[in-house]
């Protein structure tokens, strides 16, 4: 193609093959030095009119490596493809989610022992965008020919395991089944308002002069607030803070050692304070008007399958999945995502769905009767571990519980629990004892999911999806406690992302039956976000939550709150 963006990349070449003999390339749009195309390339009338009966016949499985980047440009050229998808990338990510690089030169050479032409030595590192146009077809054919034919010898290791292991279904009828709906959300994008961003920018801008007015007053000199060397001088060398973590350039000045001198001195807050902001401002405030595509006039991030080791999607350039939603400054962002003209956001959201999750495979009586009942289950337990009545349970009391039950599923410490909410570790210690004491079922099943991590080598979600534990028996006490932490929370984690994965299907395609026009949007952890015409918001809204809330069958209900607005901020 001339480029990585799928709404205007023309194609050069179609490069397939049917078997692992034999490989075709077909040149379509190879061009010259002056920008002239080639002589004696395929015209694409004649490419399209031969393949689109291949391509659109349902009835033919079509492989690929990476298909959501083949989808929309081989549609924008007249070629649908139909009928089972099945990608390699998405296979080898399966067999193993914590594989270095799922990328198809890497695999090859990984898997098959063989070594491709790689991109760069083909354009002869050209930089332009639109390089592979001024590749020579004959080079072209032995870079692309090499692709197909490794793609195709993947498949030939990858679909067996995928049997053997139990993994046959998650891939097609939940991985494969995503990708032509997530190539429909980065097309379609989301709008953002220019001028609120550009006054956020001047807000941001001066609120962080302000910062640093502040933070030179507190260290009693300008330094570079930047530079990490300069901080350490300050903080431990000049007021005598205690030194942390040692690095190769000095003692560290992460945000956890930055989080625990904040209790000692109020200039270490300050420069969280404008790391936060900073960060802000420069990844999103500033960023985000020049991601606004020239084609569409909006925003169009890329939804990324194969990531995350715990199967929830992850969303990049721009990452929308990170703009916080509990500060001041993460809503003011958000508000500058909006619905276009005559439509209306609709956000619906699974509610506690890992502690929703914990309670199924835990089992534990206490936990399955507060969702059943539909109490606050924060309450419920801050009124256990604070040994109070329910009705005493004070917003700060339930804040603590809350930390407690997902810290849990973390496999969170009585030293990371007192590091969290700046309480005496024998304090954090007395919590953590009541609540297991209360929820005993929960303390059970971690370790019995330890214990079964130990003798399997791995575990897996409620779907089947597996995590490798190659270091739950390792002699190393820190690799074999983060293993025996993944074991625990990779199920509950796992299984919340397959329940996302399968309502974004389920949501998507009652919404198609039903002929509503409502576009999905963004996937935003256990949240969908759609663009709605108004007049559809309420029709749109039942279907939606029916949908989600039928997905899966847990020993409690699932539950979606729906909101509308006009904003992200609003939803």
């Amino acid at each position: 193609t001339t480029s990585l963006d799928p709404l205007v990349a023309e194609l050069v070449g179609i490069s397939l093959c049917g078997s692992a003999e034999e490989a075709y390339y077909l040149p379509i749009g190879h061009r010259d030095g002056d920008g002239t195309l080639v002589p004696n390339q395929l015209p694409l009338a004649l490419v399209q009119k031969t393949l689109a009966p291949l391509f659109s016949n349902p009835d033919l499985p079509k492989l690929g490596h990476n298909l959501k980047f083949d989808l929309p440009i081989l549609e924008n050229h007249g070629l649908r493809l139909a009928g089972p998808l099945w990608d390699t990338m998405i296979a080898s990510y399966l067999l193993d989610p914590s594989r270095r690089s799922q990328k198809l030169d890497d695999l090859c050479l990984e898997m098959l022992g063989k070594r491709l032409t790689s991109f760069g030595e083909v354009t002869d590192n050209d930089k332009r965008s639109d390089s592979f146009a001024y590749v020579a077809p004959e080079a072209a054919k032995d870079y692309s020919c090499e692709d197909v034919i490794g793609a195709f010898l993947l498949w030939q290791q990858f679909r067996p395991q995928l049997e053997q292991f139990g993994l046959w279904e998650l891939f097609s009828n939940l991985e494969m089944a995503l990708v032509p709906i997530l190539v429909q959300m980065e097309q379609a994008g989301i709008t953002v308002d220019q001028t609120q961003l550009h006054r956020l920018s001047e807000d941001f801008g001066l609120q962080l002069a302000e910062l640093e007015k502040t933070i030179y007053g507190l260290a009693g000199e300008e330094f570079n607030i930047n530079s990490t060397r300069q901080l350490g001088e300050i903080l431990f060398d000049k007021l005598g803070l205690p030194q942390g973590r040692k690095t190769k350039t000095g003692y560290s000045t992460d945000v956890k050692v930055l989080e625990s001198l904040a209790r000692q001195h109020d200039l270490p807050a300050a420069i969280l304070a404008h790391r936060s902001l900073s960060k802000l401002k420069n990844t999103y405030v500033d960023k985000l008007p020049e991601l606004i595509h020239p084609k569409t006039g909006r925003v169009h991030t890329s939804f990324n399958q194969t990531v995350t080791a715990t199967g929830r999607l992850s969303s990049s350039n721009p990452n929308l999945q990170n703009i916080p939603i509990r500060t001041a400054e993460g809503q003011k962002i958000r508000a500058a995502f909006v619905a276009a003209p005559g439509q209306l956001f609709l956000s619906a959201d699974y509610s506690q769905i890992d502690l929703r999750v914990m309670a199924h495979y835990a089992q534990d009586p206490a936990l399955l009767t507060a969702f059943r009942a539909g109490q606050d289950v924060h309450s419920q337990t801050a009124a256990e571990i604070f040994r109070v009545n329910a009705a005493f349970i004070s917003p700060e009391m339930r804040r603590v519980a809350k930390t407690i039950n997902f810290g849990i599923i973390y496999g969170i410490s009585a030293f990371g629990l007192a590091a969290q909410l700046n309480l005496s570790r024998k304090e954090a210690a007395t919590f953590i004892e009541r609540y297991f004491a209360h929820y005993a079922g929960v303390k059970r099943f971690m370790e019995e999911i330890v214990e079964k991590a130990r003798q399997d080598g791995f575990v897996t979600t409620l779907l089947n999806r597996r995590r490798l534990l190659p270091d739950i028996n390792s002699s190393n006490k820190v690799s074999r406690e983060f293993a025996e932490r993944t074991a625990i929370n990779t199920p509950i984690q796992g299984t919340a992302a397959d329940i996302i994965k399968l309502a974004t299907i389920a949501a998507t395609r009652k919404l198609n039956e039903q002929g509503l026009q409502a576009k999905l949007l963004l996937q935003i952890h256990d949240e969908l976000v759609f663009e709605v015409p108004a007049t559809e918001i309420e029709a749109t809204g039942v279907v939606v939550k029916e949908a989600m809330e039928g997905v899966m069958q847990l020993d409690v209900p699932l539950v979606v709150n729906t909101v509308v607005g006009e904003n992200l901020a609003k939803v």
